[in-house]
């Protein structure tokens, strides 16, 4: 958001008296979608909805040169090292800096979203193999950004996709990275993925920092309801990269030769000792047998 506004003051698309407002809503507004869609109306005025053209300017600004802002590749990697053993991968990220990555070793990346219904259905049904669906939209289609429910509207409508999302999320293990607050808000609920949560027979899980045990308690509580596993890879953002790289490496293996129990518990008990030894049994039984695929959202 700070970074929308420093571009919007640069290419003075917006009034000084604005500017300074806007920063003070992001600093005091605990809902930063609605500051984000009047943000776009105010640079688009003409348009009267979320139609930019000033926008466009300024995400392609803060969007510059992503490449150039990887320092340590390792979380990508993995990514892109499950993808090549079956992983989908959705995200709820506006830059597509996984793909950029993913080219840059080799692998044929695509951008999807939920715009392109014909595209999405071949993702689902695994025609498209590096394909990663920013269910948000993607900064080089501003018009594409969702920033509040209403955005989803033309896909809840869409009974054959909905379909789709809804029985992939119940034959597939998911693993959310990073996406604590994600599941919260009405944008995402709208993909209904809840609502097939008494229905499936695997299990979903989410991987988040250990920062304070209050905190993550009660988020636990709170997912467990959505049935959503949580688990901690630490209490660092340092533990990060190597519990991704680990946790992908045993999947991809295991894959190709059925990995037993034994060398799961090894991986997950240095950094997940929260986790329950039910908990560490199903997960081996979601990735031992082959049947759900981990994907992230």
């Amino acid at each position: 958001m700070e970074a929308v506004i420093d571009a919007a003051e640069q290419f003075e698309v917006l009034h000084p008296g604005d500017v300074v407002e806007f920063r003070k809503r992001v600093l005091r507004e605990q809902d930063l979608l609605a500051v984000a869609h009047d943000l776009i109306r105010k640079m688009s005025p003409r348009t009267g909805h979320s139609k930019p053209s000033f926008f466009q300017d300024c995400l392609m600004e803060i969007f510059n040169d992503l490449e150039s802002h990887i320092q340590n590749p390792t979380v990508l990697e993995s990514i892109v090292s499950l993808m090549d053993k079956g992983t989908k991968v959705l995200t709820t990220n506006y830059d597509n800096l996984l793909e950029l990555y993913g080219q840059k070793i080799g692998r044929p990346m695509e951008s999807l979203d939920l715009n392109d219904k014909v595209k999405v259905l071949q993702w689902v049904q695994s025609y498209i193999n590096y394909g990663v669906l920013h269910i948000h939209g993607l900064y080089t289609d501003p018009c594409g950004v969702i920033l509040d429910p209403c955005g989803y509207n033309d896909v809840a409508q869409d009974c054959t996709l909905m379909d789709e999302l809804q029985n992939l999320y119940a034959r597939k293990s998911f693993v959310f990275l990073g996406c604590g607050e994600t599941l919260r808000d009405q944008v995402f609920q709208v993909l209904s993925l809840y609502t097939v949560q008494n229905t499936v027979s695997v299990e979903h899980y989410m991987l988040v920092r250990k920062e304070n045990a209050d905190t993550f308690y009660k988020l636990q509580a709170d997912l467990l309801l959505k049935g959503i596993k949580l688990m901690s890879y630490g209490d660092s953002f340092t533990t990060f990269p190597l519990y991704i790289k680990g946790l992908s490496a045993l999947i991809c293996k295991e894959r190709t030769e059925n990995i037993a129990h034994v060398e799961i518990e090894k991986l997950l008990e240095p950094v997940s000792n929260i986790q329950t030894a039910a908990q560490k049994r199903k997960l081996d039984e979601n990735t031992g047998t082959g049947k759900p695929s981990k994907s992230k959202a």
